[in-house]
């Protein structure tokens, strides 16, 4: 039988004694099956050791993701309470502005603006739900909040816009229509339908009021409108006639000086003329008449409260 033995000198030293190992072939091979899976149980254990750390590392990263997201998801939801109350505020505002317009308050349904309902979105459909319901769950309840603010916000100020364009053509109406006392005097004639002539000693209707003052004080526009006569008129003298718009005209006599033409436009308080006794009249006064779609009207019921004497 061949010898299958291997002989390993070791030298230490040259003063040192020569030693001798015999091993067999069996032996080294047994070593060598040994030391491979040492270094193979050596390199797996690295590799789970290894990934070991990496996913702590990942999951401090996420950790800390998930912190800030959670922290952002508050602020946000603070600042949508915030918006709420501004949108509060603005909702009181419009039913101001609708009360002052004569506008019905906007109706409830109208201002929910069809949130909710059938095919609405679900906490489910976040897509921050499929990483962590609840974080969904809190993104989903502010995104419906904002949508909901925004849809809010569009109604009011559709409702405001209203409002403000009623209350724009209110504003024109009141000043084009003749509520203005027009001169500084004092009542000394009022309107009526059979009173005795003061020149002519008959009965006959006293279409306007008279108004006693200074010659020369300021005969001022009742309303805003056009002129639409100025001149002399026969029995009412120097006269000027203004006509307001939806069916209004009023008129006034006896002036001593007319400061206007025809068509000339004019506003509210405009002076116009001043105060005298042309035509048939026995002292200065203004005579002031108001029509109404053509008819004679009482002045008296169109003054502001507390704007004659």
């Amino acid at each position: 039988m061949q010898d299958d033995r291997w002989t390993v000198l070791l030298v230490r030293g040259h003063r040192d004694p020569v030693r001798q190992v015999s091993v067999t072939h069996t032996m080294l091979r047994r070593a060598g099956w040994v030391a491979g899976v040492g270094m193979l149980i050596a390199v797996v254990c690295a590799g789970i050791f290894g990934l070991g750390g990496f996913g702590h590392l990942q999951a401090l990263g996420l950790a800390k993701q998930n912190t800030a997201l959670v922290d952002e998801l508050a602020r946000l939801q603070a600042e949508v309470g915030a918006l709420e109350g501004t949108i509060g505020s603005l909702q009181d505002r419009e039913a101001e502005l609708r009360a002052m317009a004569g506008l019905d308050p906007l109706d409830a349904d109208v201002l929910a603006a069809g949130i909710g309902g059938p095919g609405s979105r679900t906490p489910e459909s976040n897509p921050l739900a499929e990483v962590d319901a609840d974080l969904g769950g809190q993104a989903f309840a502010i995104d419906y909040d904002i949508d909901a603010l925004q849809r809010r916000a569009r109604v009011l100020l559709e409702s405001m816009s209203e409002a403000g364009d009623s209350l724009a053509s209110q504003r024109e109406l009141l000043m084009s229509r003749p509520t203005l006392f027009p001169t500084a005097g004092s009542l000394s004639s009022g309107y009526s339908k059979a009173r005795m002539h003061p020149i002519l000693n008959e009965i006959l209707p006293h279409p306007g009021v008279d108004i006693a003052a200074p010659a020369g004080t300021p005969i001022l526009a009742a309303g805003k409108g056009r002129v639409t006569r100025a001149g002399w008129v026969t029995g009412y003298g120097q006269t000027v006639e203004i006509d307001h718009g939806n069916g209004f005209t009023t008129l006034y006599a006896h002036a001593s000086k007319l400061l206007v033409r025809s068509g000339q436009e004019v506003e509210r308080g405009d002076v116009i003329a001043q105060v005298g006794r042309t035509g048939t009249a026995t002292s200065t006064h203004l005579h002031y008449e108001v029509r109404q779609n053509g008819r004679q009207q009482n002045p008296l019921n169109f003054f502001l409260p507390g704007t004659f004497n």
